[in-house]
């Protein structure tokens, strides 16, 4: 038999789980369907980050971005990092009532890849079919693990809506010498058989909201925000919706005969590409620039005040050009949700 698990008491929200044996904080939450803050689960991007209170820990490998040595000292630690040696006290640093609420316990699935296709020159589009439905919230994502010589588990959005839980798509940019996404071009063949886990993910659409919402994505961050997109059409909520996605040039942009079709039925909704390197291209009538300064010339003229919803999905840099102009712009930090997309580790 192996070691007792130990009990993990979350303030201050009265939460308390147990955690086994070489099972880290996160997973153990995972596993019981709680759902903490969190984003690459890999000790990236501090979005975990807490305060142990009591007991003892191991922390397994990160990164000094996420945590540096002065917070280690003072007793911070990164969930999907900690190895618990100990019951423990953990204060947490940011939480969210509605996500504890709408918590998913994390399973594993089996499916099929069923399409594979090209949306520009490095964006791909690729469908799953699942043995079992997965029940997910639009805007989260799962672990997909390919077997054969080597493993490969990398994590992708859902870009279907929740209500297709049985089959799922994925918009996912792929990369010269990226171990998943290079073979999405002829390597990973229909019938292949994928394992996958999950649900994942805080950006996820909130229900029943007032005011307007902002999406803002780049790359692959369009497939959450397309789930998102969907989910909130199909909710039948009244609300304006404003979805900026930055790219380089036209040739990077795809889905605008659908955009042009939903913002014709949707007179509340509209799709603005933003290219940041069109300076030359006279074809271009669109917005140039970088996606976050389109966003803030769009909050200073709207009047939305603080009655508004952010979501933003995409690289980092994005993201973190983003923050500031949010904040500048009167944005409540509770009405902000990103999923900010890091490089892979292995």
């Amino acid at each position: 038999m192996g070691a007792p698990a130990n009990v993990v008491r979350l303030h201050p929200v009265g939460i308390e789980f147990e955690v086994e044996e070489n099972e880290t904080v996160l997973d153990a939450a995972f596993r019981q369907g709680i759902a903490l803050p969190h984003g690459c689960k890999e000790g990236q991007c501090s979005a975990c980050k807490c305060v142990l209170t009591e007991g003892d820990v191991e922390l397994k490998k990160y990164s000094t971005f996420a945590l540096n040595e002065m917070e280690r000292g003072q007793d911070y630690i990164l969930l999907c990092r900690t190895l618990a040696y100990s019951d423990l006290e953990v204060e947490l640093l940011n939480y969210d009532e509605e996500v504890l609420s709408k918590s998913i316990p994390v399973r594993d699935f089996t499916g099929t890849v069923t399409s594979v296709s090209a949306l520009t020159h490095d964006i791909r589009h690729l469908e799953i079919s699942l043995e079992q439905p997965l029940k997910f919230w639009a805007g989260q994502y799962v672990d997909i693990t390919l077997a054969g010589a080597e493993t490969i588990t990398r994590s992708f959005s859902m870009a279907n809506s929740p209500l297709e839980g049985q089959k799922l798509a994925f918009i996912i940019k792929k990369y010269p010498n990226g171990r998943f996404s290079s073979r999405l071009d002829g390597d990973l063949a229909l019938g292949t058989r994928v394992g996958i886990r999950g649900p994942y993910g805080t950006c996820f659409r909130r229900e029943n909201r007032n005011g307007a919402m902002i999406l803002v994505g780049g790359g692959s961050g369009m497939s959450p925000l397309w789930s998102i997109l969907h989910d909130h059409i199909s909710s039948g909520e009244a609300r304006p919706v404003r979805f900026f996605y930055g790219a380089r040039t036209q040739n990077d942009l795809f889905y605008l005969d659908r955009f042009a079709e939903l913002s014709a039925k949707h007179p509340d909704f509209t799709f603005v590409p933003v290219l940041s390197h069109a300076a030359d291209d006279t074809a271009w009538r669109g917005e140039k620039g970088f996606v976050h300064e389109a966003v803030g010339a769009h909050l200073r003229s709207s009047g939305y005040g603080e009655d508004v919803d952010v979501y933003a999905c995409g690289p980092s840099p994005m993201i973190e050009a983003l923050t500031p102009v949010l904040q500048m712009n009167d944005v409540e930090a509770d009405r902000i949700f990103f999923d900010k997309f890091t490089p892979a580790t292995n």
